[in-house]
């Protein structure tokens, strides 16, 4: 099959969706990657085509403007917040982006669509050329369930019935860019107008789009109420195995206890100084050597101790096995690269589904209470830091979760999937 990924967001939604991509370009078929400019490199360097996509929405949330909204962002409402905040330069980015999808369909000609939910023209475009489509996100999001509400919302303990319930808050986030989608399917594929527009469960003969999770049912296991179309494949990994550490690295990391990983990716909000502050006391106290990743400025650490040694990055397939804890913003890559380790794990969340990362990893028995970015300080992570490297029942369990995630071959498991949708003969594009 020839096959179009289109995803949006930072490197936790790209870096899965590359992965995907190479396994199933080693099983024979032609992968194209659309996403945003900025990780054109990233996607032909793993041996896949790129498809062109503005680099707008990475560039806003990068922005001051950016920032500040994702350091009050706090719970369901501070989402919505945000988005109100930001609903009119989204509007005009996502008008381009999808734009910017349909020229990338129209020179891959795929036989199949696999979207990211943030990709709002995927089903749509998919509907123009009469094609299957996918559904794919790395974390259970969309699909309601009585098992669990919305992430994002409360846990108000109350039931099957609300945990439903709350999934409707979810579509009514999306249905703000109903309209504009709307405008995309009329004007620029000549389709009519559609019901949920933004994020729809079904094409518009009525077939249910399937949803496919990169998710490891070791972690959240798959609700009993999830129609036979929905999928939880495991995670997506992409690993680097020749990826070699700088000399001073791996001289640290020979010179004593294994260190503590700390780092939070492009998360910080407005004052990354501040958090490295807070990360490099907190290592002291707790008497912990640490590796701070400074990542795409998610910290800002200046001088340093002998006993912490800055990166900007590395595999975490690479480093996180030969670190004592992870400490992260609870991205779902990032969790899941924790897990696999063996790491037992702090997260410190900032927005969207990284709380429920957090509520997942302490229920499972393999990391500390989460804590949220807005009450970090030294003396809180400092005494979840001395927990999770001291507790043998946290060390034994996260060891034997890791065991289990590493015998889970996701990305096979995703692409028997995707080779058991029927391929249907393409429609001419318009």
């Amino acid at each position: 099959m020839n096959i179009l990924i289109v995803t949006l967001g930072s490197r936790g939604d790209v870096q899965p969706y590359v992965a995907l991509g190479k396994g199933l370009q080693a099983a024979g078929h032609t992968v194209t990657v659309c996403t945003s400019s900025s990780f054109e490199s990233f996607i032909t360097g793993h041996g896949l085509n790129y498809g062109y996509m503005g680099n707008d929405l990475m560039d806003l949330m990068d922005s001051a403007e950016g920032r500040d909204a994702i350091e009050n962002t706090v719970g369901i409402w501070g989402s919505i917040r945000t988005t109100m905040k930001l609903i009119k330069q989204a509007n005009a980015i996502n008008r381009r982006l999808m734009q910017d999808t349909w020229a990338a369909v129209q020179a891959a000609q795929p036989d199949l669509v696999i979207y990211h939910p943030k990709a709002l023209a995927g089903p749509h475009i998919a509907e123009k050329l009469g094609i299957p489509v996918i559904l794919a996100l790395p974390a259970p999001l969309i699909v309601p369930t009585g098992d669990f509400p919305a992430i994002g919302l409360p846990n108000l303990k109350l039931g099957a019935g609300y945990n439903r319930f709350s999934y409707g808050v979810i579509k009514q986030g999306y249905s703000t860019y109903g309209k504009l989608v709307n405008e995309f399917r009329q004007t620029v594929l000549q389709l009519d107008p559609m019901k949920d527009a933004a994020l729809p469960r079904a094409m518009g003969d009525g077939q249910p789009i399937p949803v496919l999770h990169a998710v490891s049912p070791h972690v959240v296991p798959r609700p009993a109420d999830w129609p036979p179309h929905i999928h939880m494949s495991g995670y997506w990994f992409l690993d680097q195995e020749a990826w070699q550490p700088s000399a001073e690295l791996q001289a640290f990391l020979d010179a004593g206890d294994a260190p503590v990983y700390v780092g939070f990716g492009s998360m910080a909000g407005k004052n990354p100084q501040k958090l490295a502050r807070i990360v490099i006391d907190a290592l002291q106290q707790a008497n912990l050597r640490g590796v701070i990743a400074t990542g795409w400025g998610g910290l800002d650490a200046g001088e340093l101790p002998g006993s912490i040694f800055k990166i900007d990055h590395a595999p975490h397939d690479w480093l996180f096995p030969r670190m004592a804890a992870v400490v992260h913003h609870g991205g779902a890559g990032t969790t899941a690269a924790g897990l696999r380790a063996g790491c037992p794990t702090v997260i410190c969340s900032f927005i969207a589904d990284q709380p429920f990362w957090g509520q997942r990893v302490r229920a499972l028995g393999a990391g500390s209470e989460p804590i949220p970015h807005k009450k970090l300080t030294a003396d809180k992570l400092a005494a979840a830091l001395r927990e999770v490297t001291t507790d043998p029942a946290i060390r034994q369990q996260a060891a034997a979760l890791g065991e289990k995630l590493r015998q889970e071959d996701g990305i096979a498991n995703a692409i028997a999937v995707i080779e058991a949708l029927p391929v249907k003969a393409k429609l001419p594009a318009h």
